[in-house]
């Protein structure tokens, strides 16, 4: 495989962008296998933007023969307080149902969860990395810091908790720690990835190239989300109203959890947000173009008054289709909804059967928070 087939695959959706393309060309030419990571706290349960979305592209980077790196973000997710801010429970879920539901997702989108290391964030944690800390502070203001806060973090201004603040600078030194060339996430993590592009050859290290991909949108999407979106003035302020509404484990009418089951699957995707004809910010569309037909396939749609099917084999055929309203969104719900029942049935019966411990801790956990 030459370089530019590596880059075809890591360049297609879900991927929004790659800071910079260049930069990644000469270190696929430089590397026979460079090494990647995404880095993921440790919260609630797995929906499909997590296991999908984010596993999608860890699945890409391993055929496009990148060697790929899960870092379980144990500390990250005690800063922020993620499953009661329980230190032990947190680092016994990474390990257990997190670890275990990323693996079985990587093996159904036809990657190998053999080949992809899970590192967690304590193991790595010693004396150079904070000498690497120190050295990434000593380059970053305080008020980039505060901007590369989450979006509860930015609002509550001088209210929000020191900690925090530590936060997007232990993504820049979880980066240099790990020794990757390539950093992946969703596109709400650019900040921090920006912060390593800029400060590494300050600091002795080689910069990283970004990959960050598109977030799945909540069902519950509004018109007024999305009227203020269009009304956005800068790049900045659009990517945030898009963090306001992608799918949210905390809001579990929102998404879909990896481990639904097909009437749960069913009820969660025929209340979704899907207007006629519309391509942009709606969910149902999203899933047809990023997950069903994201590569050449079979997607039936059958209509349910006439029995009438109608085969997409890729999703430039769908859409045509869509926008000119040839397709109803009852029709196109009922086959979404289908897919992703099929799609996720090995991972519904790992949890039902040889993994429940690990689903049955989280549903506890769930309960007792």
């Amino acid at each position: 495989m030459d370089v530019e087939e590596r880059l075809k695959l890591i360049r297609r959706r879900p991927t929004e962008e790659i800071l910079t393309e260049d930069r990644l060309r000469e270190i696929l030419f430089e590397y026979k296998k460079p090494r990647h990571y995404i880095g993921f706290e440790i919260s609630g349960f797995v929906h499909i933007g997590t296991g999908i979305y984010c596993m999608e592209k860890v699945v890409d980077f391993q055929k496009a023969k990148v060697e790929t790196n899960i870092f379980l973000a144990d500390w990250h997710s005690y800063i922020n307080k993620k499953l009661g801010g329980n230190w032990e429970r947190i680092k016994r879920i990474a390990k257990g149902y997190f670890q275990k539901s990323l693996e079985k997702c990587i093996e159904i989108l036809g990657g190998d969860s053999e080949k992809t290391k899970f590192v967690l964030g304590s193991e790595i944690y010693d004396g150079e990395y904070w000498e690497i800390l120190a050295k990434i502070g000593r380059e970053v203001t305080l008020r980039r810091v505060l901007r590369s806060l989450s979006i509860l973090g930015r609002k509550m201004g001088e209210g929000v908790p020191w900690a925090w603040t530590l936060y997007p600078i232990m993504q820049v030194a979880d980066i240099f720690k790990l020794n990757v060339q390539i950093a992946h996430a969703g596109i709400d993590q650019r900040k921090a990835h920006v912060i390593a592009i800029d400060v590494a050859e300050k600091i002795g290290f080689e910069k990283p190239v970004a990959v960050h991909h598109s977030l799945m949108s909540s069902l519950s999407i509004t018109d007024e989300h999305i009227k203020k979106i269009s009304e956005a003035k800068t790049y900045e302020e659009r990517i945030s109203l898009r963090m306001d509404i992608k799918m949210s484990k905390s809001k579990p009418e929102t998404c879909i959890f990896i481990h639904d089951s097909p009437n749960e699957i069913r009820k969660k995707i025929r209340k979704a947000y899907c207007p006629w004809g519309k391509l942009e910010y709606n969910p149902i569309v999203d899933m047809v173009r990023d997950i069903i037909l994201r590569k050449p396939g079979e997607f039936e749609i059958v209509n349910r008054k006439t029995g009438e099917r109608t085969v997409f084999t890729t999703f430039n055929e769908f859409k045509e289709a869509w926008i000119n309203r040839k397709i109803f969104p009852a029709d196109l719900k009922d086959a979404v909804a289908e897919y992703l029942i099929n799609l996720l049935e090995p991972v519904r019966k790992y949890f039902e059967g040889k993994g429940s411990r690990y689903l049955e801790e989280m549903q506890k956990i769930s309960i007792t928070r």
